[in-house]
């Protein structure tokens, strides 16, 4: 497990302090905790929702997350045999940033980028169906654009752009319109 804990670390950077084997979890496949010194998920909502915050001061005291994985759900034991067998592919660092996400959620937390976890959602969807997202796109079955906003997620390899490239791409939008 010590080897899918720096996986999920490598992948995740920055937005968690470190990725740890938890005996405490038993329905779930992960949980993110903050420090004892650092804000709650409720206490960064409310610093979010201020007027006039500073920015330094958000940094500062924003909670270091620490991930927590269940080593005995089914997801997680998946995972660790796929990231044993090749920890670069595409998919397992996709299942990472969707358990990480998800994780945010339960616990209570927001989303950074709203829009690219429902990329991920709808490709995991779109895979449990058999449906191939790249089809419906070209033939115009996707009135609001959803698929080009997140690389028309399809089956194959491509994947909606992760935290770094969805920034690039959505801003690159906005300069083709004005």
């Amino acid at each position: 497990m010590e080897s899918l804990c720096g996986v999920m670390k490598t992948i995740l950077e920055e937005k968690v302090e470190k990725v740890i084997v938890s005996a405490r979890l038993s329905d779930s496949p992960c949980v993110l905790v903050t420090g004892e010194y650092g804000w709650s998920a409720n206490m960064e909502r409310i610093m979010k929702a201020q007027a006039l915050r500073d920015s330094s001061m958000s940094m500062y005291m924003s909670s270091k997350k620490t991930m927590e994985i269940n080593p005995t759900h089914p997801i997680i034991t998946a995972l660790r045999d796929r990231a044993d067998t090749n920890a670069g592919d595409k998919t397992v660092k996709d299942l990472v940033w969707m358990l990480y996400e998800t994780a945010l959620l339960t616990s209570g937390f927001s989303l950074d980028d709203p829009t690219t976890f429902a990329g991920r959602l709808h490709r995991l969807i779109a895979l449990g169906l058999e449906v191939d997202l790249k089809d419906t796109a070209a033939a115009g079955g996707d009135d609001d654009g959803a698929a080009a906003a997140t690389g028309g997620a399809g089956t194959g390899d491509d994947l909606p752009p992760l935290e770094a490239d969805a920034t690039a791409s959505s801003s690159a939008g906005m300069d083709d319109i004005d």
